[in-house]
């Protein structure tokens, strides 16, 4: 006689290894441009980044007394990659590591690991290291910088000598090989009363370099094709849902386009914010985790519209240029009032007897 096997009988295929494995695949082509654009100082700082978050993530695990097993499921990996493409190429390895212990063991293990986590650990490390260590979190390398203004960052010594001992060591002064992010530009020349139009001319600011990633920001967030290859792939296999992404841009969006027909010279027009910093990473990538985020259709576009509320208010009159990933860890805060206030209606009530 067969064996009676309890129910569910049918599985969908899906699991956390196969899902962590889809979103790395998607990140496949920004962390391709960003070696493209970097050279090894990208593959220093992303093989150190994932390897520090697995290996602490075994630490914790065994400190915990729980199987270690979990260590192969890919979400360490994938927390790994997360926080190194939203690094600057020039991170020091110590910084590195320090990430890769914020986003393990307080943003993740703390709180129980896998499912329980309130913050996306790899954007609450980031924001802490932002505001640990401001100045080298804020210095952006000239992409695909030769060895004729001393740093050779396809050359694996250079880099070596920078992420091993900082962009001091190459010998250089540092405004020889390193330069401003479009949107910190932007925010330094409005405070001196130059207009958004005219920072951009005076940047040598391009959309279509925007577009495809030959500008200066962090490792995973200059190409605006690369992401949305990614968040395309994400959205056909079903790994993600439209509702967060398009809210998220298409507030922004409307924000800037409102704003900049108002004040131009203050107000950055809508094409520059979603291509310029973390925005096309946050959206379809951060804000878009099923752990840290709304679970029903209408929470998610709340979501998503606050994320954009946020992103644009801080690039506009915040401190700090970027605003993409202090929004998605501020709307994190949100996730459950509205899951609570964003519940569908049980079946039949409110219905008379």
């Amino acid at each position: 006689m067969s064996a009676l096997i309890s129910s569910p009988h049918l599985h969908s295929g899906d699991s956390v290894r196969s899902t962590m494995i889809t979103v790395i695949l998607a990140l496949a082509p920004a962390s391709f441009v960003s070696v493209y654009l970097f050279g090894w100082l990208a593959v220093l700082v992303i093989g150190t980044s994932i390897g520090g978050c697995m290996g602490l993530e075994w630490i914790s695990l065994r400190m915990m007394g729980r199987s270690t097993a979990a260590v192969g499921d890919g979400s360490a990996a994938l927390t790994g990659l997360f926080l190194a493409l939203t690094l600057p190429p020039t991170t020091s390895w110590w910084m590195v590591l320090i990430g890769c212990f914020m986003a393990i063991m307080l943003a993740k293990q703390v709180y129980g690991g896998l499912g329980f986590n309130l913050f996306n650990p790899a954007l609450a490390a980031r924001v802490v290291l932002l505001i640990s260590f401001p100045l080298p979190m804020t210095t952006w390398i000239i992409p695909m910088h030769g060895a004729g203004s001393g740093i050779d960052l396809y050359s694996l010594t250079d880099s070596l000598q920078v992420f091993l001992f900082g962009l001091k060591s190459v010998g250089q002064p540092i405004d020889a090989v390193s330069m401003a992010s479009a949107l910190g530009y932007v925010k330094t020349e409005w405070t001196r009363g130059i207009g958004v139009s005219d920072a951009l001319r005076a940047y040598g600011y391009d959309y279509l370099n925007a577009f495809l990633g030959r500008e200066a920001g962090s490792l995973g967030e200059t190409s605006v094709l690369a992401l949305l290859l990614g968040g395309i792939y994400l959205l056909a296999r079903h790994t993600i849902t439209w509702q967060i992404p398009f809210s998220y841009l298409g507030t922004v969006a409307l924000l800037a386009a409102i704003s900049s027909t108002v004040n131009p010279a203050h107000f950055a027009p809508p094409l520059f914010h979603l291509m310029a910093g973390g925005l096309m990473l946050c959206a379809f990538f951060m804000a878009t985790d099923p752990v840290t985020s709304p679970v029903t259709p209408v929470g998610r576009l709340v979501f998503g519209t606050g994320c954009g509320i946020l992103t644009w208010s801080i690039r506009s009159f915040g401190g700090y240029p970027e605003g993409a990933m202090f929004s998605v860890i501020l709307m994190n805060c949100a996730v459950p009032l509205i899951d609570h206030y964003c519940r569908p209606r049980v079946y039949g009530q409110g219905l008379s007897e």
